[in-house]
């Protein structure tokens, strides 16, 4: 009874431990600039801004499903993967009139895939980010310390770059619908609104859809989706590190406690097998390999062997023990060759075999009748 207490006792320990590191876990920070997060890094203050402008704001959870046609979403740095289906729907929304906005600082390989985003290898200095004229009202942006840049393509036009000259945002349109490309999404972050042309930059891409027009913060693809099975994906969230700390505190208890982790299986004892089922065993295994002039042999050399011991003579070389066998009892040596020629002349299946087999084991190992009984020291006298 006391060990089921302590048992009791660990278990709530380990929720109340576990639940209050998911409370305090810290919430200023959101690396995946989530729009329900208030942090610097986060987007919240785009959601409220694009709702004190008229535009009605949802957050895409549960099912991954863009707003409505001619709307506009926002997706900011993936941390669970899109599938190709996912990204697929994406671009297929765009081409019908959709407008996206997709700010990463790595991308996603399938959305980067279905809307042709070439990335460059390295690191440039990225606060200080120049507008191109095609922004209204836009001169400078700020943002992080370092981005990598992207590669345009003639139909995807810079409206960003930095102080050396790398896009870090484009424009390209796409069938009716428009892409907009950041590489760089603390731009658009609450943080850094207030910063330079931050805010004009977010209000010209809120212009680029109508008044009223739904706008859309994807959150599917933030945190662990049904499609994402990686430990990281988990771990990194708050009731993800919770659940970890749990696990580890009951391992940790079992394990200082010296308790097993499940029952004592027992080992099966072995059970000896019979000659008769290791001989059937190699019969099954013969017949089914095709092995039929190994079985043969086999069978021949067993008897010729057999009668030697009985006969007192060796069994090797082959040809001795016939020339020894013919002189000291040449009805065995006739009978003897007589069933093995038998033996390899049978042609008509299993049934033929076992009856020459059976023939050379009744040479082999005559019945008890049959062989010459040894004189008594009566009879001998």
């Amino acid at each position: 009874m006391r060990g089921l207490r302590g048992w009791v006792l660990a278990l709530v320990l380990a929720v109340l431990i576990g639940g209050f590191a998911y409370v305090a876990q810290p919430r200023q920070d959101s690396p995946e600039h989530s729009s329900n997060s208030d942090a610097a890094n986060g987007t919240s203050a785009a959601r409220l801004f694009a709702q004190a402008l008229g535009h009605p704001t949802s957050t895409i959870e549960g099912n991954f499903s863009p707003p409505e046609q001619d709307g506009l979403m926002f997706v900011f740095t993936p941390t669970s993967p899109f599938t190709a289906d996912h990204a697929n729907q994406t671009a297929e929304w765009v081409r019908l009139g959709g407008v996206l906005v997709y700010a990463s600082e790595r991308g996603d390989a399938e959305l980067d895939r279905a809307l042709s985003v070439t990335r460059l290898n390295g690191f440039v200095p990225s606060q200080k980010q120049l507008g191109n004229p095609v922004l209204d009202g836009v001169t400078t942006t700020s943002g992080g310390d370092f981005t990598i840049p992207l590669d345009a393509s003639p139909t995807q036009v810079p409206i960003l770059r930095t102080d050396g000259g790398f896009p870090v945002g484009y424009i390209q349109k796409l069938g009716l619908g428009k892409v907009v490309v950041l590489a760089d999404p603390l731009v658009l972050c609450n943080g850094y609104l207030d910063k330079a042309d931050n805010g004009r930059f977010l209000s010209d891409l809120l212009g680029l859809v109508g008044t009223g027009t739904a706008v859309g913060f994807d959150e599917y693809h933030h945190g662990l989706i049904i499609s994402d099975f990686a430990p990281q994906a988990w771990v990194a969230t708050p009731w993800g590190a919770a659940i970890l700390w749990f696990l580890v505190a009951v391992f940790a208890g079992l394990l200082l406690r010296g308790r097993r982790f499940g029952p004592l299986v027992p080992r099966p004892p072995e059970v000896a097998r019979a000659d008769v089922e290791w001989a059937v065993a190699v019969g099954e295994l013969l017949r089914r390999s095709g092995a039929r002039a190994l079985t043969l042999g086999m069978l021949a050399t067993a008897s010729e062997r057999a009668v030697a011991t009985r006969t007192g003579l060796t069994a090797l070389p082959r040809d001795r023990f016939w020339n020894a066998l013919y002189a000291r009892a040449p009805e065995l040596a006739a009978e003897l060759a007589d069933a093995e020629r038998a033996l390899y002349g049978s042609a008509g299946g299993d049934a033929e075999v076992l009856s020459a087999a059976q023939r050379l084991h009744r040479i082999a190992y005559p019945p008890a009748r049959d062989r010459p009984r040894r004189p008594t020291t009566e009879e001998a006298r």
